[in-house]
């Protein structure tokens, strides 16, 4: 397919049907393919992008390496997947979607009943406090903010089963009769992580024994355990804020397309940005379900392409102004140093924690991607999947490698610890100690100033 086709495939999407919304005849011809996008950045093509409709089995690059390499650890950090909105349009009605799981509804998978069957028998299962009062699958009728719709869950299994096939049937990464502490699982306190973590895992380890699982529970989204305190990564963010702030003041078509939202709804257009109507847009859209009518008329396509638009706009002004990369590091340090420590253990012989998954949230993976120099890479999209792999060189068994993937996509080197490894180095792989290196030390050189650790750089004073 060209990039011609790819623009006219994108664009099937009606843009004025009686309501605004798509038929999901056209929605269903719309397969975008992230190696022939649009040349322009498309707002309607990045939003399908997010959405991550399931559909066919995507390609993935992972697992892939020299014949004489062994696998000997993985590490997955999964935004949740597909969820309900956390803010709604105010003075409309709520998107209508079906938040229990139903066999006969698209999108399915295979394993869906035997997932809620599985789900059901582990209400006796031991997570760490407050994770044991949350529900083990999304079971409301009318989705409850924030809630894990079928979509997601679909997302999750299609992750985990893949996973299977790469990592366990081709790799033998954990034994048939692997034991508990093989895994490392962790979660934030959202019922949409828990859950999306379950789902990946029943989709990895088909009726797992539910006295092996442990998910322990991680109440910061940056995963700092007992690192979190860092006065400068705040200092970051504050600035990080004001930024995005006058972005969008200097915006007039922004403004505008608030303001007639506002008249629609009627209410201040302060109140309506408030409450930050592209979460509930984007809803709409991924369920194909028309945008809110009132009597003073719709919210279209046209603003939902003009907010999808300053998005774009500002994740692009975002990478350029540096701000944001100086909370990432900060922010993602201690989850990478944690991983490292992890990896090096597994380098020793030693056999626990072989696979470990954190399942996260958008503002959990973006700071990781900032952090590791990977600054072309999308904003996480529902149900994303960041793998770091660790594998042993057969025919010298002391040497380790790393690659770190993206969606499936190999992205070892585009990584700031590993971009000029090829010009220094015949090796296929990227050296563990690179990475080690970058975490310990190089990779709080992008703040400036002299910090060269963590607790150093989250205190400077010149700051």
């Amino acid at each position: 397919m060209d990039v011609l086709t790819a623009l006219l495939l994108v664009h099937l999407i009606p843009v004025s049907t009686p309501k605004n919304g798509m038929s999901s005849k056209s929605r269903k011809r719309i397969m975008p393919d992230p190696v022939t996008e649009p040349p322009v950045t498309d707002p309607v093509y990045e939003a399908l992008l997010y959405c991550n409709i399931p559909s066919v089995a995507e390609r993935s690059m992972e697992g892939h390496a020299p014949h004489h390499f062994k696998l000997v650890s993985v590490h997955v950090f999964i935004r949740h997947g597909d969820r309900y909105p956390l803010y709604v349009i105010p003075k409309t009605k709520r998107p209508e979607i079906d938040c229990t799981l139903v066999a006969n509804r698209k999108p399915y998978h295979p394993k869906l009943e035997a997932f809620v069957s599985h789900m059901s028998k582990g209400s006796g299962a031991s997570f760490e406090s407050p994770l044991n009062s949350l529900p083990l699958y999304p079971n409301h009728p009318l989705c409850e903010m924030g809630e894990l719709t079928q979509t997601g869950v679909v997302q999750h299994l299609q992750n985990g089963q893949l996973l299977r096939d790469i990592y366990l049937k081709k790799h033998k990464l954990l034994p048939n009769d692997w034991s508990a502490d093989q895994l490392y699982l962790e979660t934030t306190g959202k019922s949409r992580t828990l859950q999306s973590g379950l789902a990946l895992l029943y989709g990895f380890l088909p009726d797992f024994d539910w006295k092996k699982i442990y998910f322990r529970h991680q109440p910061s989204a940056l995963f700092c355990s007992g690192s979190c305190y860092c006065p400068v990564r705040n200092q970051y963010l504050e600035k990080e804020q004001r930024r995005q702030y006058l972005l969008r003041l200097k915006n007039s078509q922004l403004e505008k397309t608030y303001g007639e939202m506002a008249k629609i709804v009627d209410v201040p257009t302060k109140q309506l940005r408030a409450a930050n109507p592209i979460d509930s847009m984007l809803c709409h859209f991924c369920h194909n379900v028309s945008f809110p009518c009132t009597r003073n008329g719709c919210v279209d396509m046209e603003h939902f392409k003009v907010i999808k638009t300053h998005q774009i706009e500002d994740e692009r002004e975002r990478r350029e102004k540096k701000l944001y990369l100086g909370y990432s590091v900060l922010g993602a340090h201690p989850i990478l140093n944690q991983t490292i420590g992890r990896m090096q253990r597994a380098t020793e012989g030693r056999k626990e924690e072989l696979f470990a998954l954190y399942s996260a949230h958008d503002v959990t993976l973006s700071p990781v991607l900032s952090a590791l120099g990977l600054s072309e890479a999308r904003f996480p999209r529902f149900a994303a999947r960041l793998i770091f792999e660790l594998w042993q060189d057969r025919e010298k068994p002391s040497e380790h490698s790393v690659r770190i993937l993206y969606n499936g996509v190999d992205v070892t080197f585009h990584t700031s610890f590993c971009q000029d490894h090829h010009k220094r180095s015949p090796k296929p792989m990227c050296p563990l100690e690179n990475l080690v290196r970058f975490v310990k030390r190089d990779m709080f050189v992008a703040l400036g100033g002299s910090g060269t650790n963590y607790y150093d750089a989250c205190h400077r004073e010149e700051f």
